[in-house]
């Protein structure tokens, strides 16, 4: 990361933060007016909000560079934050002296789904990030991204899980996880997107001008 300027290393801090509060909360199952989910739906699509950005002021390189190395740390620290918070439940320093397959199958699929939706979610944004309009690339990407990321998690997650109640209702869950994620970014986070990437875009001008001017 030495070669990163401080833009991009808070970028990276992010997708690692967002992936450890991800895999946390999608232990917690959730039913609203009889609709399981989980509460990881309502964290995940933020991750795509700073793909999106980061590939489009940055570049496709870049992206991926951040997505690899943002990785493993992101996988190590949601597994011991996991297990010491299995299903939402504090279960002392002693947890981490026992392996947890409950835990372990939510990382190696949050390492499958990550690098999937991620490198998809890049590849669409960048083929469509040369046009006039700014919103066709964060909307496409994000449908894409997000039906491959939602299935592939929850499918190697909890498939024949040891917890009943993920293991019944695992492919109901994705899908409302994907239509939440969806609506999400539709209503909240391509609006965002436009607005931060305004306020990112003049920020980063302002500092090429200082630094030329030095």
């Amino acid at each position: 990361m030495t070669n990163f300027s401080f833009p991009l290393k808070k970028l990276w801090f992010t997708h690692i933060l967002i992936l450890v509060v991800s895999n946390y909360a999608v232990q917690i199952p959730l039913t609203i007016l009889g609709i399981h989910s989980t509460l990881g739906t309502f964290t995940y699509p933020f991750i795509f909000l700073t793909t999106d950005l980061t590939v489009r002021i940055f570049g496709q390189i870049k992206a991926r560079k951040i997505v690899a190395l943002a990785t493993l740390p992101g996988l190590v620290l949601s597994y011991f934050v996991g297990t010491l918070f299995e299903h939402g439940i504090f279960q002392g320093l002693d947890a981490l002296s026992d392996f947890s397959m409950f835990v372990f199958r939510i990382t190696v699929a949050s390492l499958s789904a990550y690098i999937i939706g991620q490198l998809a979610d890049i590849l669409v944004f960048q083929r469509l990030r040369e046009l006039k309009q700014w919103w066709p690339a964060p909307i496409a990407s994000s449908v894409l991204g997000n039906l491959l990321d939602t299935f592939t998690f929850f499918a190697i997650a909890f498939y024949a899980s040891n917890d009943p109640f993920m293991a019944e209702h695992w492919v109901e869950m994705a899908f409302i996880d994907y239509l939440v994620k969806i609506c999400a970014n539709l209503s909240i986070f391509v609006p965002a997107y436009g607005l931060l990437l305004k306020y990112l875009t003049q920020k980063l001008k302002l500092e090429l001008k200082h630094n030329s001017d030095i």
